[in-house]
């Protein structure tokens, strides 16, 4: 079986190395795809919703991944050949300004949207109420992923890294809806 993962984990390498941005893009999508699975099931879904599934590997594949591999590209050239802890404090506050927010507006919308199939102004409102309690929660989570993702990632495990913390974050995300959801209820 260790033989199998080894060989498995070569191959991946070699198609990270030939075709990298390809490669983030399946894998993030493929990571989003079990993410969604995984929370519909945990949040008590009877049967598995491929539509919605299927809607959010897209996401991932066309948007997170591709988007995380020239994100990560383009702050290694920003910052190209400075190291340190005061290099990498920057391109954290500087992607926590710049993409978190964008990145947390731009999936509220396509879940509304895409996935939930809702008017634009419910989606609008939705977003209007709920973004900034979002985006404060990102913030005190995320920096801490981000540090340790350019503290310790060499540049091609950056989008793997963060696509597999945020596949366990959807997950979490969506049993604290769950539970909220219950709460109410009771």
């Amino acid at each position: 079986m260790s033989e199998l993962v080894a060989d498995s984990w070569r191959r991946y390498l070699r198609q990270l190395q030939r075709h990298p941005l390809r490669t983030k893009a399946i894998t993030s999508g493929v990571l989003a795809g079990c993410s969604d699975a995984i929370a519909q099931k945990l949040s008590g879904i009877k049967t598995l919703q491929i539509r919605r599934l299927l809607l959010i590997m897209l996401y991932g594949f066309a948007y997170a991944g591709p988007f995380g591999h020239f994100l990560h590209k383009l702050m290694d050239h920003f910052f190209k050949g400075k190291k340190g802890n005061s290099t990498i404090a920057k391109k954290v506050l500087l992607e926590q300004l710049t993409s978190s927010p964008w990145n947390n507006m731009l999936f509220m919308v396509y879940y509304g949207l895409v996935i939930e199939g809702r008017p634009w102004m419910l989606v609008k409102n939705k977003v209007k109420n709920d973004y900034p309690l979002v985006q404060l929660t990102a913030w005190r989570f995320w920096p801490i992923i981000s540090w340790i993702n350019y503290q310790y990632m060499p540049l091609q495990f950056r989008v793997l890294f963060h696509s597999f913390v945020a596949s366990c974050w959807a997950v979490f995300l969506n049993l604290k809806a769950r539970s909220a959801a219950t709460i109410k209820a009771t």
